[in-house]
């Protein structure tokens, strides 16, 4: 077993890959233990650790203050993901890079395959993009990019469990109907990428899409959320007008996973079926 780093611990993801895995030779770092932004630092933790792979989880990922925080944003979502591509390079570590479906426009008829034109609306969606490209263009070998969508957990906040906590308290919530996506339960993810980071085997950074399969709204999201959690809140459908936001969000992100099937044979679940295990799992902790 490989020395793995897995940068942003204390997020959705990296809280999920921890739960999952019981090795010595996992390093699971916020800030706080390694500054990916800090080059110095980082080539240290990784030399002294003796670091083969790094998963980055790490990720600025308040959309709405991202169009304020821009600097910041762009600190964590590119400069960071620059400073691991180059050490990956140098010192032939394999690298994970998680990025995001909001580096589309979001105005597509049918699933965004990997080489489809990219076009971000927000800063946090740009500085998403400006990783990916950075690590494109440096070119560490054995690595990849898995853009995802609509990540949730039984970790962190996220739109599951604050639709829980809205359940418990309110009578009714209106929800937007007129964004469609596709859920992904961060511990799906997790697995995958635990599946195949021994199989990443690629002279240049390859880019891959996951989420759970699956398409709706976020209405009929919460509407699921309120059935499996057995609450009387009523879900109102809204449009995206009637809920202004800084940034601009998608209209459509849905994601088509067939490469990332077919090069690493891997089974994605039914997002119903995610949220159901997600749910449990959040009832049996507590909200």
């Amino acid at each position: 077993m490989p020395n793995i780093l897995v940068t942003g611990a204390d997020g959705q993801l990296g809280s999920e890959i921890k739960s999952l895995v019981d090795s010595k030779n996992f390093y699971f770092a916020n800030r706080k233990i390694v500054d990916i932004q800090n080059q110095k630092a980082l080539k240290d933790f990784l030399h002294d650790n003796k670091i083969e792979v790094i998963v980055n989880c790490a990720a600025y990922t308040a959309v709405d203050k991202a169009e304020v925080e821009q600097s910041l944003a762009n600190e964590i979502n590119h400069v960071a993901v620059k400073n691991l591509s180059v050490i990956s390079k140098e010192r032939n570590i394999k690298l994970i890079h998680i990025s995001t479906d909001y580096v589309y426009e979001g105005t597509n008829y049918k699933p965004y395959k990997e080489d489809d034109i990219t076009n971000p609306q927000g800063v946090y969606g740009k500085t998403k993009l400006d990783g990916e490209r950075a690590m494109l263009k440096i070119a560490p070998a054995n690595s990849i990019i898995i853009r995802t969508s609509w990540l949730y957990s039984s970790y962190g906040s996220n739109f599951v469990k604050t639709m829980l906590k809205l359940g418990q308290e309110k009578d009714e919530l209106g929800v937007i109907y007129d964004q469609i996506g596709s859920p992904t339960y961060a511990k799906d993810l997790a697995k995958t990428i635990l599946e195949i980071v021994p199989k990443i085997k690629n002279s240049t950074p390859k880019i891959y899409h996951y989420s759970n399969e699956g398409v709706l709204s976020w209405y009929d999201f919460a509407k699921e959320i309120m059935r499996l959690a057995k609450l009387s809140c009523k879900i109102n459908p809204i449009e995206t007008y009637e809920y202004p936001t800084p940034a601009k969000r998608p209209y459509y992100s849905v994601l088509n996973k067939s490469k990332i099937k077919k090069d690493f044979g891997i089974r994605v679940p039914y997002w119903k079926d995610s949220l159901f295990d997600c749910i449990d799992k959040i009832m049996s902790d507590g909200l």
